[in-house]
């Protein structure tokens, strides 16, 4: 096997790896789900949403970029773990402790691939653009969406109704059919008792 291609299968077989890192979420009322799964779902809405989100910005975006976004924004957590968005560990540490293993994993990656990979992962971090802005939003909404879907509540991390607001509002509102997705579900948690409102 050349060097090429030996670098390539040794980076599919590190990013396989993804479907070991367990999240905070279920994936059914018996089990969490992986990070790989959830990757994929965000891909998947992503598609589902891509022309509401055209017809919402009233321009093209670039569907192929989301999918990529969706498809590699957590590979870094093979290596760096999945913090729950209610921890208490310093954003600048789970940056800083990210960036480390975005730097070790993609840039020495052969045929332009690096840059990409850097570029895409630096994009969606930043927010830089419409399409990343757009991924973020359905990030945020996925794994509320499982724990209205699951049962599982937030009775595990301590949430209400309005610090789930406080958590959601500002990567949702990025669309108004996230938005509108969100509270949808934010709303659904309530009725059902899963999610305080308080």
């Amino acid at each position: 096997m050349d060097g090429n291609l030996r670098e390539l299968f040794d980076f599919i077989a590190f990013t396989a790896r993804l479907r070991e890192v367990e999240r905070h979420n279920n994936a059914t009322s018996t089990r969490k789900e992986s990070v790989a799964e959830h990757s994929w779902h965000l891909a998947l809405v992503s598609w589902i949403l891509h022309r509401e989100f055209e017809r919402e910005y009233g321009h093209a975006l670039d569907l192929e970029k989301m999918l990529k976004l969706c498809l590699m924004h957590d590979l870094v957590e093979i290596d760096a773990g999945d913090p729950s968005a209610w921890s208490a560990q310093p954003d600048g540490d789970k940056a800083r402790i990210e960036e480390e293993v975005a730097q070790r994993r993609f840039s020495g990656l052969p045929d332009g691939l690096g840059a990409e990979f850097l570029g895409l992962w630096h994009e969606y971090e930043e927010g830089a653009t419409p399409e990343a802005r757009l991924v973020r939003g359905v990030d945020r909404l996925n794994p509320a969406l499982m724990r209205l879907l699951t049962g599982q509540g937030w009775q595990d991390v301590g949430a209400d109704a309005t610090a789930l607001d406080r958590l959601q509002l500002p990567r949702v509102q990025a669309s108004e059919a996230l938005t509108t997705l969100y509270r949808e579900v934010r709303d659904a948690a309530v009725t059902q008792g899963l999610l305080p409102n308080v």
